[in-house]
């Protein structure tokens, strides 16, 4: 029997029908686009006007959340539409694809980050003057926190409940704008406290921010990787997976266990055995129930496929002796 490679440990979600998902994922991106939209606009007057490059930063950080919150919307559409003859497993893996597009368009943004940041403190290193920001550009940076992260709470928590592997994507999106602004409060509150000769600390902050948020969308990227590749469940999973089969009567040795995931479904494959004198019919039915049990615990989109064989002639004897001692 295989198991999982991968020891992380991830609670199971509610699996809901896949209209109402779509609906409450859209609703839930609809609400984060409007934060962003307003955010955006004012950022770029408070950067232009409190002349920070910090805040241009930032706001170009609050652009890009409006660009991955079209491509949630697009492709959990998609990942949604049920099996065809083109697609025997469903859309699942487009929403992983489209977590994948967000990771890589933070990183882009993050590039741009690290790179202005280099670019002022270069300047800065040859002397050239760093203008100090004003306060509009401060007021900006607390605004951006507070909204970016009850967001991000609201986005992350739906995420979870609805088992959407992209929802969570952008929510962590909205925090890692969150983490932006909190690294131009410092950086701007800083410049402003201590006056010219720390003005510098505005790039600077731009620099750690987008670190940061490169380190955040590798990791991102790395799991969408693991599924695309057909990574396994976690170890957990795979666990309960097997406890949920053995708690069947007269159902054995469950093996060859093979799993992954499908976007926010999983597909789950094993081979049982059974008492080989039992009608086709009644085997048949066994693995139906088994089959319930599983989509009952992990959602009906879940693919599963139980091969049954008979029991061992010499695993049955044993059994046999064992429980007639």
């Amino acid at each position: 029997m295989r198991v999982g490679s991968s020891p992380t440990a991830r609670t199971i979600p509610i699996k809901r029908d896949n209209m109402d998902k779509e609906k409450a994922i859209v609703k839930v991106t609809l609400a984060g686009s409007a934060v962003n939209m307003a955010l955006t606009l004012f950022k770029f007057a408070a950067g232009i006007i409190g002349r920070s490059a910090a805040m241009m930063a930032d706001a170009v950080h609050s652009l890009s959340d409006l660009l991955t919150d079209a491509v949630v919307m697009i492709f959990v559409h998609i990942s949604n539409k049920p099996a065809d003859s083109k697609y025997d497993y469903g859309h699942g893996k487009f929403e992983t694809l489209a977590t994948s597009i967000i990771a890589v368009a933070l990183m882009l943004v993050a590039g741009g980050i690290i790179f202005n940041a280099c670019d002022v403190l270069i300047g800065w290193f040859k002397g050239e003057d760093i203008p100090k920001p004003g306060m509009l550009a401060l007021w900006a940076a607390i605004a951006s926190i507070v909204f970016k992260e009850l967001t991000y709470q609201y986005t992350v928590r739906m995420g979870r409940k609805l088992g959407s592997e992209v929802l969570e994507a952008n929510a962590w999106h909205h925090r890692s704008d969150a983490l932006s602004s909190l690294g131009t409060l410092v950086g701007i509150g800083g410049a402003i406290l201590f006056g010219e000769r720390w003005t510098v600390l505005d790039p600077l902050a731009s620099l750690v921010v987008g670190i940061l948020i490169v380190i955040l969308a590798w990791k991102m990227l790395r799991k969408c990787l693991g599924d695309l590749m057909e990574a396994s469940l976690p170890l957990d999973v795979e666990k309960e997976i097997l406890d949920i089969v053995q708690s069947f009567p007269d159902v054995s040795d469950p093996h060859n266990l093979r799993t992954r995931r499908i976007g926010s479904n999983y597909a789950i494959e094993l081979h049982i055995r059974m008492d080989p004198e039992i009608s086709l019919l009644e085997a048949h039915s066994r693995a139906h129930y088994i089959e319930r049990a599983l989509k009952e615990r992990f959602g009906e989109g879940t693919h599963i496929a139980v091969h049954v064989e008979p029991v061992k002639p010499l695993k049955k004897l044993e059994d046999h002796v064992i429980k007639n001692r």
